[in-house]
């Protein structure tokens, strides 16, 4: 797969996670919650998984991951 491919689910993960971040704010305290705390706690989880592939992805195509390289195999 392509490294933007990597970078853009690595974007992803940081969005999501960041609108989880900004709906789990404080609360008015005349209003009411306009999220639902499992909404927000999938929101957060998501997108931290959603970066850790990410990472995890853009790692093994940039080869820093010992067991994804693609190395030449020599048959001497």
């Amino acid at each position: 797969m392509n490294r933007m491919i990597w970078v853009g689910i690595l974007a992803w993960g940081i969005l999501v996670t960041l609108f989880g971040f900004s709906a789990a704010g404080p609360v008015a305290a005349g209003s009411s919650a306009t999220m639902q705390a499992q909404d927000v706690v999938f929101l957060i989880a998501g997108g931290l998984v959603a970066c850790l592939i990410g990472l995890v992805g853009l790692a093994g195509v940039l080869g820093w991951l010992p067991a994804l390289r693609n190395e030449p195999k020599s048959y001497s």
